[in-house]
Formats: C-alpha cells, structure tokens, sequence
C-alpha cells in the first residue's frame, strides 16, 4: 500500500506524503493512544480550532460530529470546558515544531493515523509517552471518575489521545 497525499492548506502548500500503513493499523509498538483522532475531535480538543481548514486532508466521518469554530479557539467547546492548551508561537520558541507538521503533535498524529510514517516518528512517541505524568498526578490527587479534578490536567491528556474521563 502506497497512496500519496498532497497538502495545500493555510499552513502548507504542496506538501507531499505517503501513507504506507492501513489507517488506524500497525502503530510502534510502544504507541498506544486510548483514543483516534475523530474519537478527540468528538469530544472537544483544541477549543475547536486546530482542524477548521485542513478538513480535506482527512476522512469526511472524522468531522461529522466534531466540536469545531472556524472563528476562534474556543475553550467551552473542549470536554472539560477549559483551556488547556499553549499558543502555536510557543511551541515553536520551544522547537517542537517539526517542518512536516507545521500544527505540531496532533497533526503527526491525525497522519501517523491515516498512514503516514516519518522521520518524526519516534521523538512524538517519545513526547506522547512523557504525558504519563499527568496521569500519575491526577491518580495521586483525584478520586477514581471525578471529572471535576484537575479538568485542566485531563483536558491536556485528551489533546495527547489518552481518555482522561477513565480515571
């Protein structure tokens, strides 16, 4: 399998990969997001923002019950209802801004999911495995299944595929 995906969107033109891998299969062996990118979509990620003008890169389903506003990031729109996330220009003065994924962390993974395997495969892995201390924090601090504790926190973890709403 090999099927070419060219990008033209606000934040790319002309950008070119491959999906090698069937969708949603053969991830790293130590990847294992608890939920797909629509899943995330689906519930509120990114104060709706991050994906309002990329929708033609990615499955029409992954946007039929997404939380979105073309307009601005609106936090009320994630599941936690709370802003849990750094402006792009941070990221970027922090370097982790890989050139093939100009939105950053969810965008590799709205990719890897599709198919797509890179050269920055394994330092998002790593990035996504070091999110474990979040869950470790709200293990140690909240009662198992209050939503309510540390909304921050979770909602940071759903941005990281992990399903917050289980602990």
């Amino acid at each position: 399998m090999r099927k070419k995906v060219t990008v033209n969107d606000t934040m790319q033109k002309g950008y070119e990969y491959y999906l090698t891998e069937h969708e949603g299969k053969n991830f790293h062996p130590d990847f294992r997001p608890q939920l797909t990118p629509k899943q995330m979509l689906e519930l509120g990620v990114f104060g709706g923002k991050y994906m309002t003008d990329c929708r033609e890169e990615f499955p029409e389903e992954w946007f039929t019950h997404a939380k979105l506003c073309s307009a601005r990031h609106d936090p009320n729109l994630n599941f936690f209802g709370v802003n849990a996330s750094k402006p792009l220009s941070y990221w970027r003065a922090k370097g982790w801004i890989h050139p093939e994924d100009p939105r950053g962390w969810f965008q590799w993974y709205c990719r890897y999911h599709m198919g797509r395997r890179c050269s920055d495969d394994e330092r998002q892995i790593r990035r996504w495995r070091q999110m474990v201390r979040h869950i470790a924090q709200i293990r140690k601090n909240c009662p198992k299944g209050y939503l309510d504790c540390r909304k921050k926190q979770r909602q940071a973890l759903l941005h990281w595929a992990y399903d917050s709403r289980l602990l």
